[in-house]
């Protein structure tokens, strides 16, 4: 399926004492790289469209960690539909360092909904304008 890059700067406010990114912001980092993945796409993971809200919440998340990532360090995340179903999207997120080493692999599911109310959120199949837009 598709893939796609982006690069963030590891910052100082990512890391602990020792320099090294608290695990936690590699999701915040997967966020991130979806959200690009979409804009690319003319898409986005929530919007509001005839006065209903629409968007992706994420129904799991995950991440292996294979060496740390350090402060002022660039890495690269490739994103990659692993599964575009009825109703979600699976996403891999490769992450590698400035020196091309393999940092981390993150996986990310999220489900097509839309808010029928404050406190009621609906699953629906991706329509097919959307789902052509992640495939390309």
């Amino acid at each position: 399926m598709t893939t796609f890059t982006t690069t963030r700067r590891v910052e100082f406010g990512d890391t602990d004492m020792a320099g090294i990114m608290h695990f936690s912001n590699f999701f915040r980092f997967m966020e991130v790289a979806e959200t690009d993945f979409l804009n690319a796409r003319g898409l986005s993971v929530s919007w509001l469209e005839g006065g209903v809200k629409w968007g992706f919440p994420r129904v799991s998340a995950s991440c292996d960690y294979a060496k740390p990532a350090k402060f002022a360090d660039v890495l690269t995340i490739a994103v990659a539909l692993e599964k575009l179903g009825k109703k979600s999207v699976a996403y891999r997120f490769d992450f590698t360092n400035q020196r091309g080493e393999p940092i981390a692999v993150g996986r990310m599911t999220a489900v097509f909904c839309r808010a029928a109310g404050p406190d009621q959120i609906e699953s629906l199949e991706i329509p097919p304008d959307v789902r052509a837009k992640m495939e390309a």
